[in-house]
């Protein structure tokens, strides 16, 4: 079954336009110096995935085809999301601005709307707006497809309201769109996760779990799309690495016989910080097993994990390849973005959920016809914040007011360029990003401040002994709190 809804046209906000005019970004063919017609848009959107992929420096990890849009593009190897949970996280990516803290982000936003208050447009919107036809499949904003009540199939409360001229949730065996998010093989739904397996590799095809379905309605989209003489914003989302670790036997059967590095820094913080007891991962059955203290199940716990990754990989060689088919590859903005990290047993948190490192850091990959220097990495501090507006620059496309993030473009054009600090918050603690620190601030106790620049120092609390960067980051976080409003 395919949980649709179809918008008709909806018209410009005027309060919400900026009265200005812009061209429109030619991108340019090396080869002919062509220039093209405004260009698509394909956001590929992939839950709780680590930046541990080959093209990001993880050897042991088989991603070539994320991999190769990386060496197509540029790959951001310090992206850090605003916030370490699906809802708040998404919520940013699609409106360009902080928001709550809590997965209700979306919903809140509809909310508003429905009482009439004025709300700037999400990203989708703007494109729409802008003359672009905008689909969604999968999970892009919080549910997958989009929607809210029971079973998330309710049409009447959207989660991005006039977004999308079609927002999609394939759901087959697994009945509707709750079902599929949890789901493992032949349909079965998470109902309580104490009797749900949390690791599965069952033979067969993609399809078999969720992700199958939504990649096979993507391709239908993309072959309708390139049909249309409109320009398409088609944003996807993959829900594998997301718990329960499921994914066919032969991603697990690529990581037999390959040794994983040790866990770095896996011991609990004996501080006061956002540390939490995973409890997102220890509800599933784990059949006693507890990754904290059994050194071969937590690698056991890995190796799913990273073929989950490699099932989310083949995945997208398939939409990329379908792009290709149409012919609409060179005219396109392909943008790889995940929702958030997840420690594997780093300060011995399976999960998110926290303001430490490796729950904030996410890949992004940003690739498009007439980038120099493709393939070349930046090392430079950026944020979830800066895609919408990076997205207008690269579509010409006037860039509203109420952003929130900067532009990403000079970076894009040069990949030594600095880039900016990056924010967090997540409950009463929030968190700021530089090249060399990570501060974190809680209401309910001391700062803890970590130290990229010396070996061994990321996972000390080292906030006693520098109170004067404690200082200097603590105005630097306000302010940006301040400019976003929070």
């Amino acid at each position: 079954m395919v949980i649709q809804h179809e918008l008709e046209k909806s018209p410009p906000r005027k309060d919400c336009m900026k009265p200005i005019l812009t061209l429109f970004t030619a991108l340019i063919l090396s080869a002919g110096s062509v220039a093209l017609d405004k260009p698509n848009v394909l956001l590929i959107c992939i839950d709780d995935l680590r930046p541990e992929l080959k093209s990001f420096g993880a050897d042991y990890i088989k991603s070539p085809h994320i991999d190769q849009l990386a060496q197509q593009g540029r790959a951001f190897l310090n992206h850090y999301v605003n916030s370490p949970s699906c809802g708040p996280s998404r919520y940013t990516l699609l409106t360009g601005r902080c928001g709550d803290a809590s997965n209700k982000a979306i919903f809140m936003r509809a909310e508003a709307m429905a009482e009439g208050k004025e709300i700037p447009p999400s990203m989708p919107e703007w494109f729409r707006q802008n003359g672009y036809t905008t689909v969604s499949v999968g999970k892009v904003s919080h549910h997958p497809g989009g929607r809210g009540g029971p079973e998330w199939d309710y049409d009447s409360i959207p989660e991005m309201p006039g977004a999308w001229d079609r927002h999609l949730a394939p759901s087959g065996a697994w009945q509707h769109p709750r079902g599929a998010m949890h789901g493992l093989a032949h349909g079965e739904i998470r109902k309580k996760a104490e009797e749900m397996d949390l690791l599965q590799a069952e033979e067969g095809p993609d399809e078999i779990y969720p992700d199958g379905l939504t990649i096979d309605e993507s391709l239908s989209q993309l072959e309708r799309l390139a049909n249309d003489d409109k320009p398409f914003f088609l944003a996807v989302g993959i829900l594998k690495p997301h718990l329960p670790f499921g994914a066919p036997k032969k991603y697990l059967d690529a990581y037999e016989g390959i040794e994983l590095p040790p866990i770095p820094h896996p011991e609990k913080p004996d501080w006061h910080s956002t540390w939490h007891t995973s409890n997102e991962f220890m509800k599933y059955n784990r059949w006693g097993r507890d990754p904290n203290t059994d050194a071969a199940f937590a690698t056991e716990v890995r190796r799913y994990y990273a073929a989950c990754v490699t099932y989310a990989d083949a995945l997208v060689g398939r939409v990329v390849a379908k792009l290709e088919q149409t012919g609409k590859r060179d005219n396109t903005i392909v943008i790889i973005w995940g929702d958030h990290g997840w420690h594997l047993g780093e300060r011995s948190i399976w999960g998110k959920h926290c303001l430490f490192e490796e729950a904030l850091h996410s890949p992004l990959i940003i690739s498009y016809p007439g980038l120099e220097k493709k393939g070349k990495k930046s090392k430079a501090i950026v944020e979830t914040l800066d895609v919408f507006p990076t997205l207008c620059d690269l579509a010409g496309l006037p860039k509203p007011d109420f952003l929130q993030g900067v532009s990403l473009l000079p970076i894009l054009d040069n990949p030594e360029a600095k880039g900016h600090s990056a924010i967090a918050y997540r409950g009463t603690a929030t968190t700021i990003r530089t090249d060399t620190h990570r501060l974190i601030l809680r209401d309910d106790g001391d700062p803890e401040l970590y130290d990229f620049t010396r070996e061994g120092n990321a996972a000390i609390n080292a906030a006693a002994q520098d109170p004067l960067t404690v200082s200097r980051l603590t105005q630097k976080l306000q302010s940006r709190l301040n400019a976003v409003g929070k």
